[in-house]
């Protein structure tokens, strides 16, 4: 038998992992982590019709270099997200050509061994030497939500498994895999700015956090709070339990 209390408890912390597993997914599936907003204007436009084209090109088709996509997101006010690099350019328009033409994202998925790819002191410069700390850096912020949200899903099981067997003693081992989900998510928003402010060691480089990346922000401590919760519920249970067989026993 469990009290309200504790019943409370683990139905706000289950809303609270939902809500934490949710927005984690989407901020992992969308791009929009960091967003570059170009160069300082030019009194000589670099970016005429003839090269953004060409930029475009090497960015959908060309060979995955980090300094070149790079380069391309800064001057085409491109996005990054962990699994996305995006460029924003015209839409496809009519014949004539419009004076304010509408932008349109054009994005390119990092594959599975772009991911693991080694980075360098100089982005795009293989003589330059390895960089380990980007490097794991980077493949940590790739790897970490996917350990968080298998977490996620074992402590759902280890619920389910509980609710069957009518006992709140893995309710324990739920509230520790929320934790150490919630730590994995945190782990993931470090590693990104980390890894971001590595990479770009420009001042000149300019541009704002995404909403993908508040989204993974915030199921962090809602992770925490949820383990917090199922914690609590657990711990006080078994102490309620425990008095109460000792009183029968008196």
């Amino acid at each position: 038998m469990v009290d309200n209390r504790y019943a409370t408890a683990l139905v706000i912390g289950s809303v609270l992992s939902l809500l934490a597993t949710v927005y984690l997914s989407v901020a992992v599936g969308t791009q929009h982590w960091y967003q570059y907003r170009g160069y300082p204007p030019d009194p000589q436009p670099h970016n005429s019709a003839a090269n953004t084209s060409d930029l475009v090109k090497e960015f959908l088709h060309g060979d995955f270099d980090e300094k070149s996509y790079s380069d391309t997101m800064l001057r085409l006010n491109g996005t990054l997200g962990l699994w996305w690099r995006c460029i924003m350019v015209p839409s496809e328009t009519h014949w004539y050509k419009e004076p304010d033409p509408k932008m349109a994202s054009r994005c390119v998925s990092f594959t599975l061994p772009q991911q693991f790819a080694s980075k360098y002191k100089e982005p795009g410069n293989e003589s330059s030497g390895e960089d380990l700390l980007r490097t794991y850096m980077w493949r940590c912020q790739f790897l970490l939500p996917l350990v968080a949200l298998a977490l996620v899903f074992l402590s759902s099981l280890v619920g389910v498994c509980a609710c069957l067997c009518r006992s709140v003693t893995p309710t324990m081992g739920v509230g520790v895999l929320h934790l150490l989900a919630g730590l994995c998510s945190l782990g993931t928003v470090c590693c990104f700015l980390a890894g971001l402010d590595l990479l770009h060691r420009d001042p000149a480089v300019d541009g704002a956090f995404g909403w993908s990346l508040y989204l993974a922000l915030i199921s962090s401590p809602l992770q925490m709070m949820a383990a917090a919760l199922f914690l609590w519920a657990a711990r006080s249970h078994r102490k309620s339990y425990t008095r109460m067989t000792a009183y029968r026993v008196a």
